[in-house]
């Protein structure tokens, strides 16, 4: 039997430990070759199913139990941090607020099945102030599912594999490297995925000084400003309620639902608290798709604005009184939008 093999094998629980620990951590090394292998050796009996299941659980526990003290006591600003480490940012604090926001706690269960959302679960169901005991039970139950469909998956394998001497030997001599391969394969695709992304929004980008003086200019000369847009999740917003000078708090989905509100015959800014303007960016290419190319995101989001020392003002609620504001509710591309459709594109939380 290869070394390797014999390596797993006697310290497989612990592996399956502190593998599956570090990741959920917010280290961005997959689980799911580790939990293969050892279900396919479980179909050999040299390891026990029910042992590796439980050294899994104990490390979900204590990692999520970790990032959901964490989130309770720092909220956003433990996401964002999470979220630089992740090789999934642009997707993974927006889809998991808009999960809690849908589902509540029955987000738990599905979340480790998602790349992106199963760190930063924990942290905003802590930020969300959601009840310690409920939040267990749902990520162990949850943390139950994911661990057995890969463990089952790899005992399927295992016992198709002995059905034929062969391949089965094939496949113990050169597991080590099956299971490196799958692991580099892995990180090499959320690489190459991220690269991309951040390949196509790179040219996109508006630099906070610039709007400023976009907007310095509008002042000056009484021209319409731009189209500034609040991308934020009510959440995002408890560290600070203040928005960009005119701006509207529209949701992601909501804007490109609603494209035909979007002035096309001026700039549209996206800003939202993201790393690398992740929400922002993916919207605006989104919108480029559906027609509306003059939209870009804001690069360091809200962020960068207020670390740049620029002016913040309060939300009004429902209509703003700049005049984005009041270009909303006339006539855009030929389609007339009222006043009382605003409350479904803006929130009507105040703050």
């Amino acid at each position: 039997m290869p070394i390797a093999i014999v390596f797993f094998v006697q310290y497989a629980y612990a592996i399956l430990f502190l593998w599956v620990l570090v990741e959920q951590l917010g280290i961005p090394i997959p689980s799911i070759p580790i939990l293969l292998t050892a279900g396919t050796l479980s179909a050999t009996h040299r390891v026990s199913g029910t042992y590796a299941l439980l050294a899994v659980l104990l490390a979900c526990a204590i990692s999520d139990s970790l990032w959901y003290a964490l989130g309770r006591r720092y909220g956003g600003s433990v996401l964002r941090l999470l979220c630089r480490f992740s090789f999934e940012a642009q997707t993974c604090v927006s889809k998991t607020e808009g999960y809690f926001t849908r589902r509540g706690p029955v987000t738990l269960l599905f979340a480790k099945f998602v790349p992106g959302l199963s760190t930063v679960a924990a942290p905003i169901a802590g930020q969300t102030g959601m009840p310690y005991g409920r939040f267990l039970i749902y990520d162990i139950a949850g943390s139950i599912l994911w661990a057995e469909a890969y463990l089952l998956a790899g005992r399927f394998f295992g016992d198709i594999a002995q059905r034929s001497a062969p391949f089965f030997h094939f496949l113990s001599r050169f597991a080590f490297f099956i299971v490196a391969l799958m692991v580099l394969g892995f990180i090499v695709y959320r690489v190459l995925k991220q690269r991309k992304f951040l390949t196509q929004v790179r040219a996109m980008r508006l630099e906070p000084a610039e709007l400023k003086q976009m907007l310095d200019t509008a002042a000056e000369h009484g021209n319409i400003p731009p189209f500034i847009v609040d991308l934020r999740h009510p959440l995002d917003y408890l560290p600070d309620p203040r928005v960009l000078p005119g701006a509207l708090r529209i949701g992601p989905n909501e804007l490109t639902q609603h494209s035909e509100v979007i002035p096309r015959d001026r700039d549209v800014i996206l800003y939202c608290t993201c790393p690398s303007e992740e929400t922002s960016a993916k919207v605006a290419l989104q919108l480029h798709k559906m027609g509306v190319y003059r939209v870009r995101p804001l690069r360091g989001g809200f962020d960068g604005w207020k670390q740049a020392g620029y002016p913040l003002e309060d939300y009004v609620k429902d209509v703003p009184t700049s005049p984005a504001g009041v270009d909303l509710v006339k006539t855009v591309s030929g389609v007339v939008v009222t006043a009382p459709s605003l409350p479904v594109l803006v929130s009507s939380q105040k703050k």
